[in-house]
Parts: structure tokens; sequence; C-alpha cells
């Protein structure tokens, strides 16, 4: 994790020894992605507290990506407890103590409520016309979509002719984040946009971190911006940071090498989407 400033370093520092001794235990608690009731977003959902609300979207096949449930739901519960733990931020549990994440549709009502979204696997992810001028309609009203996990040229080529359709590039066109933007120090000096293997691909100690070869040997940060200058769709290109969540638990030697810069990269994106 990229040094903070001040006492976040040590705060920092002993959430990340206590997680790798901990998540594995944890992790059986809050289950996996098969039998998992999706919580799809109600008007009731909200009680004024943080909830991580994910995207779900229709695929196509002629992208290059996976469902939009990858990464679910153990990314979106760790990073909230995370979140928690290392910001002041008052995240919604349950009586059980789990975190309250939701799932919204780009047309449901309840996407309004979500002063954040995350999108995985966006470069399988299908606009119809209805979902991209609701999906529209949301960023220009002041949300915030991060979008992640997807690899290569092909698969950036796919989704931005699908954000496109949403913010049209005549109006909105899409930049690299420099290393000096605020978004890089919102909580964590990040000095960089970390490339983040799925666990699988990595497939142990030393294993290679670009999915797609030559292809997709540098990370990006990209992002659409408002009129103000403030970001409105962040997309973090040949990297998975979603899967540094998901999987804190399931290997040290992962936790240790990706995990902690995955949080820090993914806590300062949650601390910026919710200032600015």
């Amino acid at each position: 994790m990229r040094q903070p400033t001040g006492l976040r370093w040590g705060t920092a520092l002993l959430v990340a020894v206590a997680v790798a001794g901990t998540l594995a235990a944890a992790q059986g608690r809050r289950g996996g992605r098969f039998g998992y009731t999706v919580p799809l977003a109600t008007p009731e959902s909200f009680d004024g507290a943080f909830h991580f609300c994910r995207l779900a979207f229709r695929g196509s096949r002629g992208g290059d990506g996976g469902s939009w449930m990858v990464d679910f739901p153990r990314a979106d519960v760790n990073v909230s407890i995370r979140l928690a733990e290392l910001t002041k931020t008052v995240v919604s549990f349950d009586a059980q103590r789990e975190p309250r994440h939701l799932v919204v549709r780009p047309t449901d009502p309840e996407l309004f409520q979500c002063p954040f979204v995350m999108a995985t696997e966006v470069g399988a992810a299908y606009f119809d016309e209805a979902e991209a001028t609701a999906l529209g309609a949301y960023l220009r009203k002041g949300g915030f979509l991060w979008a992640d996990d997807f690899w290569g040229s092909y698969a950036w080529d796919y989704w931005q002719s699908q954000i496109e359709r949403v913010l049209p590039p005549s109006e909105f066109s899409i930049i690299d984040l420099p290393p000096a933007h605020p978004l890089f120090r919102a909580q964590f000096d990040v000095k960089r946009v970390p490339q983040i293997p799925s666990i699988n691909f990595w497939g142990g100690r030393g294993g290679p971190t670009s999915e797609r070869g030559a292809d997709s040997a540098t990370p990006h940060a990209r992002a659409i911006l408002d009129k103000a200058g403030h970001i409105m769709v962040l997309m973090t290109h040949n990297t998975d940071i979603g899967d540094s969540w998901e999987r804190e638990g399931d290997d040290p030697d992962y936790f240790y090498t990706f995990s902690v810069d995955g949080y820090a990269f993914g806590i300062n994106v949650l601390v910026y989407a919710m200032t600015h």
C-alpha cells in the first residue's frame, strides 16, 4: 500500500495484517457466488448510510468479458468492511454485521439513490437505448460509475462503443487521469495504477499479471469528466481491482502482492466519489 500521511499509515498497516490472518475464516461465513440471493435494491433498501451498489447489465456475445456477477458478492462485502475500518464512512450493516450491499439495473429508479455504482467485466456490457438513456441521466445528475476488469484493445473498443451511447463523445471525452489527479490522494498516496490479475490467472507467487499478454501490458485509469472537472465515469483498464477484494482471504501471497494496493486504490475511489 502506498504510504498515507500521518496516523493513517499505522491504521492501514494494522488492518492489512489483521485481514491476512482472519479472512480465511470469515470467507466461509460470507459465502460464494453460487446459491446467493441477489440483493436487488428496493426503495426500502436505503437507510442513509453507505451501500456498495453494483450495476447488473446484459451481456453481449460480441464483447470480451464475463458476467456482471464476477467478483460478486465477496468483493462488495469485503470492500464495504474495509471502507468502514479505514475511513470514517458510515457503512450500512445488518443485524449480523454484514454490509448491506445492493444490485441495481440501469433502468431501476433505485440507481439514483446510489452515489456510486460499480460494473465489472464491462468488455461484454450491453446497453440498449432505454438503458443508455437512464444511465446517462444518472451520471449527468451527479452519479459515479466505476468500470473495472476488462483487458486488451478489443475489450476497450467494445466498452467505448457502449459508454459513448451513454455519454456522447461530442459532449464528453475520455481522458487518461494524470498522476497528480486528486483521486490518487483522496485517502492514500497512490503512485500508480496497480495491475492486478485474477487469482486464477496469476496462479501462484511470481505469476504473470497481464491477462492478454502484450495487448494488456499497461494498466490505465481513464475517465469521463463533467463540466466542473469531476469524474463521472472511472475506467480501470488492463487490471482487475475487484478481484483483489474478493480474493483477499484465499492466498496470503496474493493478498500481500495485490490486495493491499487494490484496497488503497479502491478506497481512494470511494472517498473521491462521495466527496466530489
